[in-house]
């Protein structure tokens, strides 16, 4: 798209000035078609001025999720060296299922600014208010057997809980397995699918949702956003992108076979251990302590007769 050559070029000069007639060479157009496209990216909300003599100059950018902006110096050697981005999707997940089962390669992404069917652990609806928050996801294709995937929704939420920490100043914290908490609301969920058969998995999709910009207004109940956590918004993209830088670090961890580096992260960042909880799994329910979480991502339940449980699934409610 000419849109985005444009872009590119503004952001390789985003220093100094860029005139009409470069950018009619570098694109091949007239100076007239130049200055379509230039008021085209400024309806999308990109503040382009123009100045006598000297010419274009980007004054700033808006906060949407696009190829574009989402890779603009990003380094990552798997994560996001693809991304497919939308205004509206239904659910990315079920973008980045349809992609990966007609072999996109490992590391594509599916980011939407909205989602009119997003989708969250359990069959609930996940709320995706437009260009609030960021819904995205990931297609992974490891080298793993089926019942070793819970470790990916680990570091996932690990790269999530992590990356609010560094950027916004905020103390996430992961109820396991794979929930983001600030300030006891949830900010953020992740849904893990794959497809496999009995001794391989033939892909994995982290779906990633979390509550960005929103207003509190919007959210379901026990929820919150980092805006409302911080009293200030924050760049999307740049929290994105560290989130990506994240996950890149984490799977490769992961692949190199450091799990035990990655659960004892993971455990530092959790708001459970050591606790009194219930896990509800469809009608069944348990309680006991948590007390730790084993290499495969399993939660380790104390139980009052003194054993130990080994967790695979559920939600995990706190008890006093």
């Amino acid at each position: 798209m000419l849109d985005d050559k444009i872009l590119n070029y503004f952001k390789k000069h985003e220093e100094g000035y860029v005139s009409g007639e470069d950018l009619s060479h570098e694109l091949g157009i007239s100076r007239a078609g130049v200055w379509k496209h230039i008021e085209s990216l400024r309806e999308e909300g990109y503040e382009i001025e123009a100045f006598p003599h000297l010419g274009y100059r980007m004054i700033s950018i808006p906060d949407r999720l696009t190829e574009i902006e989402l890779k603009w110096r990003l380094k990552t050697d798997i994560i996001a060296r693809k991304i497919y981005s939308y205004k509206e999707t239904s659910s990315t997940n079920d973008a980045a299922y349809h992609l990966a089962a007609s072999g996109e390669k490992e590391g594509s992404v599916v980011i939407a600014e909205s989602q009119t069917a997003g989708r969250g652990r359990m069959g609930r609806f996940w709320v995706s208010p437009k260009s609030k928050g960021a819904y995205f996801s990931v297609i992974l294709r490891p080298d793993i057997l089926p019942k070793e995937v819970s470790s990916i929704t680990l570091f996932s939420a690990l790269s999530v809980a992590k990356t609010i920490r560094e950027m916004a100043g905020l103390a996430a914290f992961i109820k396991w397995p794979n929930d983001v908490f600030i300030n006891n609301k949830k900010i953020c969920g992740i849904l893990t699918e794959m497809n496999a058969e009995t001794d391989k998995i033939n892909f994995v999709i982290i779906g990633i949702g979390i509550n960005i910009n929103t207003k509190e207004e919007l959210l379901p109940k026990g929820a919150t956003s980092i805006m409302e956590a911080r009293g200030a918004e924050i760049s999307r993209v740049e929290l994105v992108k560290g989130i990506f830088k994240n996950l890149d670090k984490y799977y490769r961890l992961f692949n190199s076979g450091q799990i035990a580096e990655i659960i004892r992260e993971y455990k530092e960042f959790s708001n459970f251990l050591g606790k009194r909880i219930q896990v509800t799994y469809h009608d069944a329910k348990l309680e006991g302590y948590a007390i730790d979480v084993d290499k495969e991502g399993a939660l380790i339940l104390r139980m009052d007769s003194g054993l130990n449980e080994r967790v695979l699934a559920g939600d995990v409610t706190m008890l006093r």
